[in-house]
């Protein structure tokens, strides 16, 4: 995440009374341009029109992956809030991003829906259900619909199960948990931040329409040491992504859209530099954690790199 804000105007957002949020939130939702000046360039999930740059979920839920400085998610938590959250999505429109990537977490979706039911947003909605995947579906299925029926765009099984069931040899469970999603005629992906769940979706023939998979860099302070790499994935504090390049070769022979996450290594890695890597190693979109005042930062950073960028992979989306 870009940190372009100095400490007054922070303060100055963070302190605003009651009222004046109310006439910030009312002014964001209603005076949205309807075709923004600057929207970030789009490609295509299925039926769905998905900009470049995916809004993240996780400052919007508060998990913010701070490491060991465990007061940033009391911070996150004071800063957005439900007020906020619809003023940050609000902005993400103005600057084109069109979709967010979130888990189910009640009170974020509840101030989905409100921005959507009564602020009349046009965010759409990416969602993974956390609810457990056994081999009946039946909590997850339960899950499934309620998103459906609430209007989610498109579902995909959340990384943390598909992790699990990858390291239980389970690709059979992944593979029917999509096929459960796409039962309901929306796009459904698989998301993962271990390797071995792409090679499970490979050796099950998983019918995914898309995949979130995460990727960035080592070179940064808090990256991962050569001797760390043997240890279990679990045991791996500070990255999500263990062999970049492994990925990279394996997505290079995936004709299905990629949407790359924890591109900034949780804010460890710039904007710029974690952008550039992902799409010029073959992401077709990025999801970043953005805070309102970087958003329009980060989307001009995006036009900028998708502008300029050399790929070896196509696009897919």
């Amino acid at each position: 995440m870009a940190h372009t804000t100095d400490r007054r105007t922070f303060l100055r957002h963070s302190l605003a009374t009651p009222a004046a949020a109310a006439l910030s939130l009312h002014a964001a939702a209603q005076d949205a341009p309807s075709t923004p000046a600057a929207a970030v360039p789009q490609g295509r999930i299925g039926d769905l029109e998905v900009g470049r740059l995916l809004l993240g979920g996780n400052l919007l839920t508060h998990y913010t992956h701070s490491r060991d400085l465990k007061y940033v998610y009391n911070l996150a938590a004071h800063y957005n809030t439900d007020e906020k959250i619809i003023e940050t999505l609000a902005l993400a429109e103005q600057h084109g991003v069109n979709t967010l990537v979130v888990h189910t977490v009640p009170r974020t979706l509840s101030t989905l829906r409100k921005y959507r039911q009564e602020q009349g947003g046009k965010m759409q909605w990416i969602i993974c259900p956390t609810a457990p995947v056994k081999d009946d579906l039946a909590e997850y299925a339960k899950q499934v619909q309620e998103l459906v029926d609430d209007g989610t765009e498109a579902i995909y099984l959340w990384g943390v199960h598909a992790d699990a069931l990858a390291a239980k040899g389970r690709g059979d469970l992944i593979a029917k948990a999509v096929a459960l999603v796409k039962e309901h005629d929306i796009p459904s992906g698989v998301g993962a931040h271990d390797f071995k769940v792409l090679e499970a979706c490979a050796e099950h023939n998983v019918d995914a329409d898309f995949y979130i998979k995460t990727l960035h860099h080592h070179n940064y302070p808090s990256g991962p040491k050569p001797e760390e790499l043997t240890k279990p994935y679990s045991e791996i504090p500070g990255y999500w992504c263990r062999d970049p390049q492994e990925v990279i070769d394996f997505m290079a022979g995936v004709d299905k859209p990629w949407i790359a996450f924890k591109v900034m290594a949780a804010g460890a890695i710039p904007p710029a530099d974690a952008f550039q890597y992902a799409f010029e190693n073959g992401a077709d979109h990025i999801v970043a954690g953005m805070f309102d005042f970087e958003i329009a930062e980060d989307a001009g950073i995006v036009n900028d790199v998708v502008a300029k960028v050399a790929r070896d992979r196509p696009w897919r989306s």
